[in-house]
């Protein structure tokens, strides 16, 4: 018996645009697009009629921007998770759709590769971040955690500086190797740290404890 098909919604203003992303999704294996929406207004209320898997999600559109639909659409549908793909990769796009809940993104030049790659790995409750994405996240990280101007609040739960760190890593979309890189530990160290941070925070997977991270203001 066959699995499920990742059913995929496609938010975009572009006609141009939503025409070839519903073309390009559609030939993906096992992914179907059950709709599309032209604003954040018609995303929402298409989403809640969908119940889709994944959102494919422009930021600048009329009426309501991408980032507020996709607090709406996480706020009302937690296990729907929203990929945004944008023209745009600046500070002012990027943190607030993170914020609102987008747990991927991408820009328009990411190749359909990587685009079916970033929704598989949403459906699997993964984040999937463009490498670029990422670099920004980290040194914004590091420099939060450099700045005396606004020192750190207690960490909550009883977390660690180190799981902190592994924390904030994560809600980079940082696997374990590469977590383990960055802060030149060892794998073993890594999972560990991560085990003591679903267990701190009741986090059962990598979506919820990213989901923690980002309401208690570490990212």
């Amino acid at each position: 018996m066959s699995e499920p098909s990742i059913r995929v919604l496609i938010a975009d203003d572009q006609r141009v645009v939503r025409d070839g992303l519903t073309m390009l999704v559609g030939l993906i294996d096992g992914v179907e697009v059950v709709g599309t929406a032209s604003d954040g207004m018609e995303a929402v209320a298409a989403a809640e009629r969908e119940h889709p898997d994944v959102v494919l999600m422009d930021l600048r559109m009329p009426g309501m921007e991408g980032a507020e639909a996709t607090h709406h659409i996480r706020e009302s549908l937690p296990e729907t998770q929203v990929l945004v793909l944008t023209t745009y990769a600046d500070d002012q796009s990027l943190f607030p759709a993170l914020q609102a809940g987008a747990r991927g993104y991408l820009t328009k030049d990411a190749s359909a590769e990587e685009i079916e790659q970033a929704i598989r790995a949403l459906a699997a409750g993964r984040t999937h971040l463009d490498p670029a994405i990422q670099q920004r996240l980290v040194a914004a990280v590091l420099a939060a955690q450099t700045s005396v101007a606004h020192p750190p609040l207690s960490p909550p739960d009883d977390l660690s500086p180190r799981e902190v760190e592994v924390l904030k890593l994560i809600a980079a979309g940082f696997s374990n190797n590469e977590i383990a890189t960055t802060l030149f530990l060892s794998n073993a160290t890594v999972k560990t740290h991560v085990n003591r941070i679903f267990s701190k925070t009741g986090a059962r997977d990598r979506a919820q404890a990213v989901r923690y991270a980002y309401q208690h203001g570490m990212v």
